[in-house]
Parts: C-alpha cells; structure tokens; sequence
C-alpha cells in the first residue's frame, strides 16, 4: 500500500506544498552525490566489457576464464551484502559508503597488473566483496528520509546512474584505450582500470563530509522541515500496517524467496547487457573500438530513458507492480529479437534488439525496489533488502558463465540469448501472480507515538 496525502493533515499545520518543498529540498542535496557514487561504481564494475576486447588476447585468456572471472564478482556480493547493511545501521552511511568506495577504486586500480587468471579471479571478488551492500545500503538510507511515494523518482535518479556509466563510459572507454595504449609501456585497457578507479577513492573521502545519516542529524534543515519528514514517514507507517520486523521470520516467508526469485531473473537479463553488449555488437560486425563505445552508448541511453521514465510513471500512478512486469516483459523481448537479429547478421537489428532490452531490463530494476517495503520493515527491512539483492546477484555469476559457456560449444551467442530471456519472462509471471496488489487507501493521522519514534 502506498500512502496518499491530504493537503491539510490534521496533525500539522504544513500544508502539501510546504511539504513537498522540503522533501525537493533533500532530493537535491542527497541524490547528486549519491547518484555519482553508483556511477562510478559501475563504472568499476562494468568496465571489463570493454577490457575484455583487448585484454583477453594480450594475457591468452579464454571465453570461459573471461566468465568466470566477471561472473565471480557477484560471489563476493554474496557473501559481503548483509553483513555491509548490518553495519551501515550501526556506523551510518557516509562512513559505510567511504568504506565501500575506496575499498572498490583501490581494487580498481589493481585490476591494472593482473598477469594470472588466479589474480584476475581474486580481485574481481574482492572488487564485489568491497562494493556489497552499497545499493541495498542507499536504499535502506532513503527509507530514513523518504516515504514510499516519493522514493521511486528519486531511486529512479540514483539507479539511473547505471545506465548512465554504460551510457558516458562505453565511449569513454573506447578513448582510453586507443588514447593511452602503449604510454609507459602499458596497454590500454590497464590505463582504463588506473584512470578509472582513481574518481572513486577521492569520491569515498568526500562521502563524510556531504552525507547525513538521518534527518534529525541534518544541520541545513529546519526544525520545522524536519517535523514534516517525520509526518509523512509516519502515515506510511500507519498505512502499511502489520510488517514482519524480524528478518528470520520475514525469510522464511515465501514472499521474500518470490522478491528473490524476481529480482534474480532481472538481473539476470541486465548481466547480459552490461557484460556482454559490447561482445554481440562486435559479433555483427563493428569492431573499431571507439565506434563500438559509442553505439554501446546509444544502447545505455536507452536504458536510462527507461529508468527515469519508469520510475517517473510509477510514482505519478502510485503502482510499482505493473510497472515492473511490463519493464521486465520488454527487455525479455529486446533479447529473443537480438537473438534473431544475430543470426541474420543485422547490426541495425541489434542494437535497436538491445536498445529496446535495455529499456525495458534497466526500467524494471528501480521501481522493484519499491516492492520488499510491503512485506517486511525495522530490522528485517535492513537485512531483507540486502538478502535480496545478494542473493538475486548471483544470477550475475550464472549469466555470463551460461553465456560463455555455450558461445565456447557453439561458437555463437543466440542459445545463451534465447535461454536468459526465457529466465527474465519468469519475473513478470512471478510479479503478476504472486506480488499482492497495490490497495488505495486515505489513512488515519498517525498517533502521536509513532510520530515521537521517528524523530
């Protein structure tokens, strides 16, 4: 259920537009900084794609090792994940984020000199085991300063960031790497993790100095605007009423294994893109590096349109499930068509398959979000968010060692195509019939206790 507000609520004088003031307010100091962070985490995270269409053949590495070792980050967000949000609840988030951000740019930066496939698999790892915990960390960090109906946009914004490293770093890299290549007798793609990974440690300093772990805590808000933060996450409380607040109780509930289950079969369509994109463009023929990048932009473009655009119209029809079934339906499309396209050797019906799966993949994953909040809250929110997300990444392990995998046994990508559509399908039958429907509803003022626990 999602809250809906009155202009005039009967337990403050503040009207809606007072309200929404201080809510733009917050909005514009967290969400720019946060918003670069997830982009340069990607950034990190992702910039193996293009690595991998030099790098392989310079160390003499396999499709299979190339798999393995972009799949292996997500083993390490496995295990990191829970125990990353545990700790962001009692340190706060800016320190968490400084910790995460340095961890993973130092990792970065390592990725330069790896020589073995033993140190390739390593730091992939801890490049995961560093970054764990800093998406469900933000949005765990946002249900403290936002309530529900005004979360999609803004999650919208930060997961956009995602689309917006693949967007600004596929041509980015593809300069680098024809840039640099041969400075100080190293290759283009060790100059792309170096330059790469250095933003981010001087990002995870700044991360204490920018950041507020509450808004009680927040000395550039008013008394006043911090009153209307706590009314409105107050009537939220009240609507969604009863929530599993233990997290051994919410897990053993199927609801939670269907979030899982849900989110696995999206991420798995978005590791084929992120991974693997570059790799079926240059299938159909375009193999200059820096024309590559900047198709596989207009491809990431897309995908940001559809973040944005997503999580704007889910939060102006105040309906997360629908909108995150159709979003899913259409990046299991964008696949089986670039599939299709792929064996008819048609560049242009590719990337447009791409462009559209993209869309729809990248669209589904902000306004999901918006999805574990009606089922769970308290600690089992902190850790729930965080289980969730952990466990659904491995998908991110599994997709590129199937796509691997089969373009190993048979020299092309369709099979592996075809099936990780097949997986993303099964998210929108999951929200669909097991995601319980939104329900509409004008709440009672919240009691004056539950307004004092929030602040």
């Amino acid at each position: 259920m999602e809250a809906q507000f009155n202009d005039n609520p009967p337990s403050t004088t503040s009207t809606l537009e007072e309200r929404n003031r201080t809510f733009r307010r917050i909005v514009f100091r967290l969400i720019p900084f946060l918003t670069l962070v997830w982009f340069l985490a990607w950034i990190d995270r992702v910039n193996i794609g293009f690595a991998k269409l030099t790098m392989m053949d310079d160390l003499q590495w396999t499709e299979v090792v190339y798999g393995a070792g972009a799949g292996i980050f997500f083993i390490g967000y496995f295990f990191f994940e829970v125990p990353s949000n545990l700790l962001l609840q009692k340190i706060g988030a800016p320190k968490t984020i400084m910790r995460i951000a340095m961890g993973w740019g130092i990792v970065s930066i390592l990725m330069a000199f790896v020589r073995e496939e033993w140190q390739f698999y390593v730091l992939r790892f801890l490049l995961g085991a560093f970054e764990a915990g800093l998406q469900p960390g933000v949005i765990l960090f946002l249900t403290f300063w936002l309530p529900a109906h005004r979360r999609g946009k803004a999650m919208a914004i930060f997961m956009s960031a995602s689309a917006m490293s693949l967007m600004i770093g596929s041509p980015l890299a593809g300069f680098v790497m024809d840039t640099f290549n041969g400075s100080l007798d190293l290759a283009g793609w060790q100059w792309l993790f170096i330059i790469e990974g250095i933003p981010s440690v001087v990002v995870g300093i700044c991360a204490v100095f920018i950041l507020t772990n509450k808004p009680i805590n927040a000395k550039w808000l008013s008394s006043t605007e911090k009153e209307h933060v706590v009314y409105e996450l107050a009537v939220e409380n009240t609507t969604l009423g009863n929530r599993d607040h233990n997290f051994w109780a919410s897990l053993r509930k199927p609801s939670t294994w269907i979030l899982i289950l849900t989110f696995f079969c999206i991420v798995a369509g978005n590791a084929t893109l992120t991974f693997y994109g570059p790799s079926l463009v240059k299938a159909v023929g375009i193999t200059d590096i820096a024309a590559l990048g900047w198709v596989m932009s207009g491809i990431y473009a897309c995908g940001w349109i559809g973040m944005v655009g997503n999580g704007w119209l889910s939060d102006r029809n105040r309906e997360s499930r629908w909108h995150t079934a159709f979003a899913a339906g259409l990046g299991a499309s964008g696949l089986v068509l670039a599939a299709i396209f792929l064996t008819q050797g048609s560049a242009i019906g590719v990337i447009f398959s791409l462009a559209l799966s993209a869309a729809g993949t990248m669209g589904a994953i902000p306004v999901f979000w918006n999805l574990p909040a009606r089922y769970m809250s308290g600690t089992a929110l902190v850790a729930g968010l965080a289980v969730i997300n952990s466990i659904a990444n491995l998908a991110g392990y599994f997709a590129p060692q199937v796509l691997g995998g089969i373009k190993a046994s048979t020299g092309d990508y369709t099979g592996g195509l075809y099936l990780i559509a097949v997986v993303e399908f099964l998210a929108v039958g999951l929200v669909l019939f097991f995601i319980k429907k939104q329900q509409r509803v004008i709440p009672e003022a919240p009691k004056d206790e539950e307004l004092a626990g929030l602040r």
